[in-house]
């Protein structure tokens, strides 16, 4: 039973409700009035009535068809099955959707076995394991579906990654029902994209093309054309709702947010917009029930097209690498840094032997620009680095000691896997007291602590009132404070007592946890 109020049957009763008292009204007027006889009717009640007549409201304006878009487009939208995909390959597991496997209906299994919905899903490979039951022992090898669309008369597809992703047969359904055999030309993961071509040498297919999504505006119509539940050919419509949406599948987030119905099977599905030009590939939801509540996420057209395209040329995807481990630039740490806005990405550390270590980075500087183009943000800086080939020469703005330099590097080559450890250490007091810094820690000297090396202060408490709180903890590793190393509470003091005298309201830490290191700002003399 729905928990939700029932404004759909509420709202007309309230309707109905003030109608008929008007008309109880009406009648007993009507009475009054033929008690007095009939000219009086005619005086009294006829120019009120004639009254009302003449007004004419005006016309609701037409809503928009979408026949004849969705005539063009839908027989370049298919629907791609894979077979025999190996759990063990897939990352997230069984996917036959934008989010989550194709159990996620609650209390599917708890319905009887002859329930109509019941058959319904089993019909389409929906086995209801997942949520709301026991889960069942996973098959060695199974098969998952999604939605792709052609991009040529030749025969490539375009579809998300993890629908294809563990399998060994994809096959390729078309819009009139024929079933072809197709192959993976290449993936990447970073994107969530794939490319897949058709087997054989026909060169008729219908197909789509790419618009720049730079031109979609928040509130503009779009389409959405997929296989949710392996119903294929199904059309959906709504607006965008958002745009540049991070959901933290990585570096290179970027996604429009939809109100489209997407669900389980439109993953590698189009986006259209008006003009029946693809927006955006389809291949996230947000859902706490694992079905559609109107926020579903696309990857925009100007960077799948361009994915796709070195997908075509090469079969993989290789990305720009400066070699340094980044961080957003906020508020706070504007103010200690001496930045009019907080923007630009932060090194926290530049790594051995990369071509930003090389350049002369380190750690503190700010990046702000890339060939004189603006970095707003780090993962701004992620993308746009991300999005050159390997030895293209940059010129990075980057701000220090209080002003902008600028150094010009070739880009090194993304590692394939990109380790990022976040591992917990584990410290052992070596009994030696700690000293209380005015920012409402207790520090020790790292040579002091088993395991620390000896360069920096060991983080021993936090008060919970202090402006650490929160931003440090027990185990933290500082090794710089400002534009000081420090290896003693002395040291921190003369930083703080610098920053104070400069005008500063915080002061940036440089912090190690585990194996990531990071600065961290906080607000001087609390604590």
């Amino acid at each position: 039973m729905s928990t939700e109020p029932d404004f759909t049957t509420k709202t007309p009763r309230g309707f109905r409700m003030r109608g008929r008292k008007t008309l109880l009204v009406s009648a007993l007027a009507l009475g009054v009035a033929g008690a007095l006889g009939g000219q009086a009717l005619t005086t009294a009640v006829a120019p009120a009535f004639a009254q009302s007549t003449e007004i004419n409201p005006a016309p609701a304006p037409a809503l928009p068809s979408f026949s004849g878009i969705i005539e063009r487009v839908k027989p370049a939208v298919v629907s791609v099955r894979v077979k025999g995909v190996d759990p063990t390959k897939v990352a997230g597991g069984d996917d036959s959707g934008p989010q989550s496997g194709p159990g996620s209906i609650p209390g599917l299994d708890q319905l009887p076995d002859d329930h109509p919905l019941k058959r319904f899903f089993k019909q389409f490979g929906q086995q209801g394991e997942g949520q709301g039951g026991p889960k069942r022992s996973p098959r060695k090898f199974g098969m998952s579906q999604g939605s792709g669309f052609f991009i040529s008369a030749d025969g490539y597809v375009v579809t998300n990654n993890h629908v294809v992703q563990g399998g060994q047969d994809v096959e390729v359904l078309t819009d009139g029902g024929d079933t072809l055999k197709a192959k993976v030309v290449g993936t990447d993961s970073r994107t969530d994209l794939a490319l897949l071509k058709i087997d054989g040498a026909k060169k008729d297919f219908p197909f789509v093309k790419f618009d720049s999504a730079k031109d979609t505006k928040v509130g503009d119509w779009v389409l959405a054309v997929g296989n949710p539940f392996g119903l294929g050919g199904t059309v959906t419509a709504g607006i965008v709702s958002a745009r540049g949406r991070d959901i933290g599948a990585g570096p290179y987030d970027d996604f429009l947010q939809i109100d489209a119905a997407v669900n389980h099977g439109n993953s590698g599905g189009p986006t259209f917009n008006l003009k029946g030009e693809v927006v955006g590939v389809n291949t996230a939801i947000y859902s706490p029930s694992g079905g559609n509540v109107g926020i579903a996420f696309s990857i925009p057209s100007e960077v799948a097209s361009d994915i796709v395209q070195k997908l075509k040329s090469e079969g993989k995807v290789a990305r720009g690498y400066i070699g340094v481990q980044i961080q957003p630039v906020t508020e706070d740490i504007a103010d200690s840094l001496g930045l009019k806005k907080a923007e630009g990405a932060l090194v926290a550390e530049a790594q051995k032997g990369t071509p930003g270590e090389q350049a002369g980075l380190k750690s503190g500087d700010t990046i702000l620009k890339v060939n004189g183009e603006t970095v707003e943000a780090a993962r701004d800086l992620s993308r746009k680095i991300g999005g050159m080939a390997p030895g293209t020469k940059v010129q990075l703005t980057y701000w220090r000691d209080g002003r902008e330099q600028t150094t010009e590097l070739t880009l090194g080559k993304l590692p394939e896997t990109q380790e990022a450890s976040l591992k917990t250490q584990d410290d052992e007091d070596s009994g030696e007291p700690s000293a209380n810094v005015k920012l409402g820690i207790q520090v020790t000297p790292a040579s002091k602590v088993a395991g620390s090396g000896d360069k920096g202060l060991v983080v021993t408490g936090v008060d919970d009132d202090g402006s650490a709180a929160g931003k440090l903890e027990s185990g933290d590793l500082i090794l710089q404070v400002g534009d000081r190393e420090v290896s003693s509470a002395r040291d921190v003091t003369a930083s703080l007592d610098a920053a104070q005298k400069g005008g500063k309201k915080s002061v940036l830490l440089r912090v190690k946890r585990g194996d990531a290191t990071r600065f961290v700002a906080i607000e001087i003399g609390r604590g």
